[in-house]
């Protein structure tokens, strides 16, 4: 069984997304940034791992907002979404990026229709209804 977080950042009204490098099973799709939790690490510590690996930046996760399990590869997963704070928001002083091949913020309603990763679908209702109720 494996463990991965999603990294749901949202500001005046927008979510960043992330344009993953083509390749692999989830290749050429846009995601939540996040990732796998390493043994020993805690959801927090890949928070913060992730984002500075794949994107240079400081990032604080906060509250967790949702969380779903699915089969990949016929292994059993679990994803948790965390609300996350970045350091800078990537426009003024680009973001440095090493799995992904560009980034952008967009408005909630764009993300069912951008080619999205599965296992960020499965999440995202329970996102959108989070963040619809905390605007």
């Amino acid at each position: 069984m494996s463990s991965s977080v999603a990294c749901i950042i949202y500001n005046n009204g927008k979510i960043f997304i992330a344009h993953r490098l083509p390749g692999g099973d989830m290749g050429d799709r846009w995601e939540f940034p996040g990732g796998k939790v390493e043994p020993g690490e805690g959801d927090a510590v890949t928070v913060e791992r992730e984002m500075s690996e794949e994107f240079g930046v400081k990032a604080v996760a906060g509250k967790k907002i949702a969380s779903t399990s699915f089969v990949h590869n016929g292994k059993e997963c679990f994803l948790n979404a965390y609300l996350v704070t970045l350091a800078n928001d990537g426009m003024e002083a680009p973001f440095s990026l090493s799995e992904h091949s560009e980034y952008k913020w967009v408005s909630p309603e764009e993300i069912p229709v951008s080619n999205f990763v599965d296992s960020d679908l499965k999440i995202l209702p329970d996102v959108l209804s989070y963040l619809e109720k905390n605007k």
